[in-house]
Parts: C-alpha cells; sequence; structure tokens
C-alpha cells in the first residue's frame, strides 16, 4: 500500500476535523501518502480531492463541522457513479479509502468495495451514536453538552414564568442524545423512539406535580418519537389536558461548535485506528472503541445490528422524576 485518501460524509459531527488529522499522520508516519477527497462521494465522482501533508491538518483539532466538508451524491447510489469514484482513485494511485460518516456512508463504502475491490475502512462519526461496534461515535459527546447547555437555559426561563417547555433534540431513529440530555438536565419527561409514549400519563403525572407544588417542567423529546415532534406533542398535551406548552427546537446547533475532549480523543483514536487496519489488510471494515480498545467490524454491522439504549439509563430516566 503506497497512498490512501479520507473523506467526510454525511451530516457533519465535531471531532471529524480530529479525525481527519489523526488519518493523515497517521497515514504520513506509517510511510504513506495521503489525499483529501472534498465534498463526500460527490467530490470523490468529480476527482475533487488534494494532497495532504501534516501542515495541512494543523490547528484543527478545535473546530467543529469538516475542513473537507460533506454532501448528498444522489449519483453515489448508481453504480455508473461508484464506477466513476473507483476509476479516480486508481487514477491517482490509491490503495485504501478512510471513510468518516454514519451507516449511509458505510453501505456506500461497502458497494465500492465489492463493485471494485476498493479496500475500505469506516470510521462512525454522527451525533446520533447509534452505530453499533463503537460505545461512542464521533460528534455525540459534543451534541449532548451542546444540547444540555441549551436546556440549563430554558430551564431558568421556564422557572421565571412558571411554564411548561418541551425541548426537542436531533435522534430521528434513536434516542441517544434525548436520553443523556434529559437526564443531565433533570428533564421530568424524556420521549424516545425505543420507547411508549403514554400522552394521558404524561399528562396525568404533570398536574400530580403541579398539585405538589412544581410550577414548571421540562419534557425532552427525540425528533423521532413515535408520537410526533415536539409541536405535534405539545398539541396532543394541550388537547388532552389543557396545558399550553412552549416549543424550542435545538436542530442543527447540535453539530456545530467546537468538539470537547472526549470527542477529539475518540475521533484520534479512530483516524489512529483506521490506518492501522488498512496497513493490516484488515479491509473493508468498520472501527470502533468499545471499553476503550479499538476494534474491528465487518462494515454491514452497521445497518445490520441495532445499537441498544443502556438499560440503567432507561430505568433512570423513569426513576428520577
Amino acid at each position: 500500500m503506497k497512498a490512501i485518501a479520507v473523506l467526510t460524509s454525511g451530516g457533519d459531527s465535531p471531532g471529524m476535523n480530529a479525525g481527519i488529522r489523526a488519518t493523515v499522520r497517521t497515514a504520513l508516519t506509517g510511510g504513506l501518502s495521503v489525499f483529501g477527497i472534498r465534498r463526500g462521494y460527490q467530490g470523490l465522482i468529480e476527482d475533487d480531492m488534494i494532497s495532504m501533508k501534516s501542515t495541512d491538518v494543523s490547528n484543527i483539532l478545535q473546530r467543529g463541522g469538516t475542513i473537507l466538508h460533506s454532501a448528498r451524491s444522489e449519483e453515489f447510489r448508481t453504480a455508473e457513479g461508484r464506477a466513476k469514484a473507483a476509476e479516480n482513485l486508481k487514477n491517482r494511485g490509491i490503495d485504501g479509502l478512510v471513510v468518516f460518516g454514519g451507516d449511509g456512508s458505510f453501505r456506500g463504502a461497502n458497494d465500492l468495495q465489492l463493485e471494485h475491490s476498493i479496500r475500505v475502512v469506516g470510521a462512525p462519526a454522527t451525533i446520533d451514536n447509534d452505530i453499533w461496534g463503537s460505545d461512542f461515535t464521533i460528534g455525540f459527546d459534543t451534541a449532548v453538552n451542546t444540547a444540555l447547555e441549551a436546556i440549563d437555559k430554558v430551564r431558568d426561563t421556564a422557572a421565571a414564568h412558571d411554564r411548561l417547555f418541551i425541548v426537542e433534540v436531533m435522534g430521528r431513529y434513536a434516542g441517544f442524545i434525548a436520553l443523556e440530555v434529559g437526564i443531565g438536565a433533570g428533564a421530568e419527561e424524556i420521549l424516545i423512539p425505543e420507547t411508549v409514549t403514554d400522552i394521558p400519563a404524561i399528562c396525568r403525572k404533570l398536574t400530580e406535580r403541579y398539585k405538589g407544588g412544581r410550577t414548571s417542567s421540562i419534557l425532552v423529546v427525540a425528533e423521532g418519537d413515535e408520537e410526533g415532534n415536539a409541536y405535534e406533542i405539545a398539541e396532543k398535551i394541550e388537547k388532552h389536558s389543557g396545558y399550553k406548552s412552549h416549543v424550542t427546537v435545538l436542530g442543527h446547533v447540535q453539530r456545530g461548535g467546537s468538539p470537547t475532549a472526549a470527542d477529539r480523543m475518540l475521533a484520534t483514536k479512530l483516524g489512529y485506528g483506521a490506518v492501522k487496519a488498512l496497513l493490516d489488510t484488515a479491509a473493508p471494515c468498520m472501527v470502533g472503541v468499545q471499553n476503550g480498545v479499538i476494534n474491528r467490524h465487518p462494515l454491514a454491522d452497521a445497518w445490520t445490528r441495532r445499537k441498544n439504549l443502556d438499560k440503567l439509563l432507561v430505568q433512570l430516566s423513569s426513576g428520577l422524576e
């Protein structure tokens, strides 16, 4: 192996730059040439690549987003698009590819490997933390802390005005962010896709709290809860009980900002681990960190195996109300 490339794909997550940095410097230390692919798979199709030196990744650890940028690519979903991508890699003498992203990005990498024998390694980077095979994914810790800070401020207003607030966090299919943020912020209710949301029961609990002297409440809801988003939940609560809610949707603010120390360390380990997997001819695979150890798993595990919530946290979410 003489040269590798690295790209970031799908939604950005804080810590991707730390992963790029670790990938580039580990590869250079191992005697490899490194190319950075701009705009994910779309940039790969368009041959939008740059040769990267150690200085190109200086002073990026603390930056959110991704210096390589990211983009959706419908063309890469086609066999013709992947053929263009593979040809560009081979024309530049690139033997391996490191992909930072989620399960959709890994599916694309897997197709590229199957169809064109490109050695690929995936490094899980998504704030949703829903990739099996790694205790945490790049960006999750930062997203939780960003949301937690925002909810702490919302609670000040809720308490000052004796109001019910419903705060929506990201998590279309998974409640990892909502669960940790809700517990950390002391939310009165946490609504997530993995558990059943009972609107009448929530209203009864709110009534009991108000009768007990509580004058404000915070509900945290994952955007993918089966009862709907925060606005829909608010409407159902008002219809059932008459309680009016103020809704705050945190949205993409959770993806931005300087990554926490935990995300910088995780991304550094995964970038290092991805290059080592390529050098050890372990590709195709996904790297993850479990119990502090860098492990390798089949790429398909990212979308065929379900990552479960921490049972203790689920228990605590209802026991600390």
